[in-house]
């Protein structure tokens, strides 16, 4: 049996005539930039997070990077981030010259609260708590420090949509939400397209500048901008995704749900899940001390795997004028040694679930 690692055909078989429907609306529409669906998008998806303002943008990453810009945040200042996310996460604080405070996870993969309060100074604007593998953070925790020393929180959901802490959205926490809509998230386009959401009328307002040439109405620019727009296409693509989100999420849930039941072998570190959350098992990710050996095993038996991610941020090449080197975040070190995505995507069968499980157990 072959087993990928990730595929999408199967999803779009499920919706294929909605999917055609949507993009035939707009292809016949004419207009294709910022019109109406993409509003109606905007609607429905701060309706899904409980937020009050949600705006489209053209990728994840511009969602962090104009995050920071709209809350002034720039050079001499600090940014706390995980030192194990995606080197995305990092790239939002550093394009605005702002400056980077790794801080290393717990054991559910997440920023450690518990290790946020050492890593503020006079200098640190907001923490960034990244909701990596769909499992969301410690947010009450985070947000009791961010008040304290009254910091922005900027959540990065890009792999989070619809995951909740205490029955709450992640996006919905903080100052701002951001996310990714990269085809192959839990909410993915067929394309690139991002977003941010806040219940700040001022902050949604500057972002709707900032993604249109700092205008909202045309020729009339009131900042610096860039471009940055939700196209139609995505927007209605994105919106019959939306409708059928609950039931794709609750697939991945009986797919994490039989992985932890099925997985027996000891030598496998199994994802750990905090009681008050419930993810959304963007990856569902193991640990192994023979990682590498693990994957050869599972790709011998037609088993496809990823590893997010093989370099923590402060070891890679773009970072190195930080100054950080091996052994400086060990915890981070670790799980770019030991860690290994398992096949989890929408259709996957139970048949295909189970040959994985018994190959992991086949592992000596």
């Amino acid at each position: 049996m072959k087993v990928p690692a990730n595929t999408l055909s199967p999803q779009f078989e499920l919706f294929r005539e909605e999917y055609l429907e949507a993009a035939g609306r707009v292809l016949r529409s004419g207009w294709y930039v910022l019109g109406e669906e993409v509003e109606a998008f905007e609607e429905e998806f701060a309706r899904f997070t409980g937020c009050r303002h949600c705006v489209g943008l053209a990728s994840g990453l511009d969602a962090l990077v104009l995050s920071v810009r709209a809350l002034d945040i720039g050079p001499g200042d600090e940014v706390i981030v995980p030192s194990n996310t995606y080197i995305a996460s990092v790239l939002g604080i550093t394009e605005r010259g702002a400056t980077p405070v790794f801080v290393e996870p717990d054991e559910f993969y997440n920023l450690d609260p518990l290790r946020i309060e050492p890593a503020i100074t006079k200098r640190t604007r907001a923490i960034m708590p990244v909701h990596l593998y769909g499992q969301p953070c410690d947010m009450p925790s985070i947000r009791t420090v961010a008040e304290k020393y009254k910091l922005f929180v900027i959540e990065d959901c890009a792999q989070s949509h619809g995951a909740s802490v205490s029955g709450r959205m992640t996006g919905s926490w903080g100052t701002i939400g951001c996310f990714s809509f990269f085809p192959t998230k839990n909410l993915g386009a067929f394309g690139d397209a991002g977003a941010v959401v806040t219940d700040s009328d001022e902050i949604a307002q500057r972002i709707r500048l900032l993604r249109n040439y700092g205008s909202i109405q045309k020729y009339v620019h009131e900042i610096e901008g860039v471009n940055s727009r939700l196209d139609e296409l995505q927007a209605a693509l994105l919106r019959v995704k939306l409708r059928h989100l609950p039931q794709l999420l609750r697939g991945r849930q009986r797919v994490a749900d039989r992985y932890r039941s099925a997985i027996t072998n000891p030598s496998i570190g199994l994802p750990r899940v905090r009681d008050d959350v419930e993810p959304v098992w963007h990856q569902f990710v193991v640990a192994s001390d023979k990682r590498d050996a693990l994957q050869r095993h599972l790709k011998d038996a037609g088993i496809g795997t990823l590893i997010h991610y093989p370099i923590p941020p402060h070891l890679s090449r773009a970072y190195s004028r930080l100054g950080f080197g091996k052994g400086d975040f060990p915890i981070a070190e670790r799980c770019a040694d030991t860690v290994l995505s398992l096949p989890v995507y929408d259709g996957i069968s139970p048949a295909e679930i189970d040959y994985v499980c018994a190959a992991i157990d086949d592992f000596a």
